[in-house]
């Protein structure tokens, strides 16, 4: 398994100006860079843990009094990434879950959580375009496995408490499941 860093930032400037210290720093590769709202500015790369450490640790220090968050996920389950991206199938497995957090590197520390905990399938990882500054995911999988996905997700929420809410549909109509495609 890669890592994956990720700063988020409250100035798309120095988001920027973070942004290209970090991938000059080590040897990562850039998942994505992007303005949301409102008005922060996030940075993800993958790599072996030492490069996206160090790469973080720049990012974090240009950043600044602009830091609102940084993460390091050791070794990232693979799904986070395609979720990051919206490369996923969107196919229910039965219930669905869904993860709505205060902050973009929450809700990717917690879908990590979440996929890890349990057999789940992450849909989206939907970082803050358009949502006044919160995150959701949703993932999908059987009843028990999406309600033990959601609870992981819950008990990885206590070091930094910006989960902002959960919810498990147990068998989700299809005029809704097509809202999310």
């Amino acid at each position: 398994m890669e890592s994956l860093g990720m700063i988020e930032l409250n100035s798309i400037a120095r988001g920027i100006e973070a942004g290209d210290a970090i991938v000059k720093t080590a040897d990562v590769k850039l998942v994505g860079a992007y303005a949301s709202c409102p008005g922060k500015y996030i940075v993800m790369i993958r790599g072996k843990v030492a490069a996206v450490k160090s790469a973080i640790e720049v990012g974090a220090k240009t950043a600044g009094k602009s830091l609102v968050n940084d993460i390091i996920l050791a070794s990232v389950h693979e799904q986070v990434f395609a979720a990051l991206s919206c490369s996923t199938e969107i196919v229910c497995k039965g219930a669905v879950g869904v993860i709505e957090t205060y902050s973009l590197a929450t809700a990717v520390l917690l879908s990590d959580a979440a996929v890890k905990a349990a057999n789940v399938e992450l849909l989206e990882i939907r970082l803050g375009r358009g949502l006044g500054g919160k995150s959701f995911t949703i993932l999908t999988g059987d009843v028990s496995s999406v309600k033990a996905a959601v609870e992981a997700a819950e008990t990885a929420n206590k070091e930094d408490g910006l989960l902002a809410h959960t919810a498990v549909i147990p068998r989700i109509s299809e005029e809704m499941l097509r809202t999310l495609i």
